[in-house]
């Protein structure tokens, strides 16, 4: 069995925003105005999800952005080891006596 990452009080907040939608894409400044965190933060988060496999991501279409005059976005989505193992991690994370944080208690799932 893998270890378990660590998850850090950052690293849970970008999580959480994928898990209380896993179905749905992100771009970074999403991101950003979700969890309150910084570009900074935000990206090398998302490169970190990327490199163990729970997430994915993709550009969009470079027309979208010039139709829309702005940057071309690139957008995150959860897979389904991150749904699994995301939540797994966000569990262990916080096993203790203290109510689970807004981000497990919104995904309608019990873990």
């Amino acid at each position: 069995m893998p270890k378990m990452p660590k998850m850090t009080i950052t690293r849970q907040m970008v999580l959480g925003a994928f898990l209380e939608a896993p179905d749905r894409e992100f771009y970074g400044l999403e991101l950003m105005n979700t969890t309150g965190l910084a570009s900074g933060t935000i990206y090398p988060i998302l490169g970190w999800l990327d490199a163990l496999g729970w997430v994915e991501s993709r550009h969009e279409d470079p027309e979208v952005g010039i139709r829309e005059k702005r940057p071309t976005r690139r957008y995150y989505r959860l897979t389904a080891d991150g749904l699994k193992s995301g939540r797994a991690a966000m569990a262990k994370a916080h096993r203790s006596n203290r109510p689970a944080p807004w981000w497990l208690r919104r995904t309608g799932d019990a873990l």
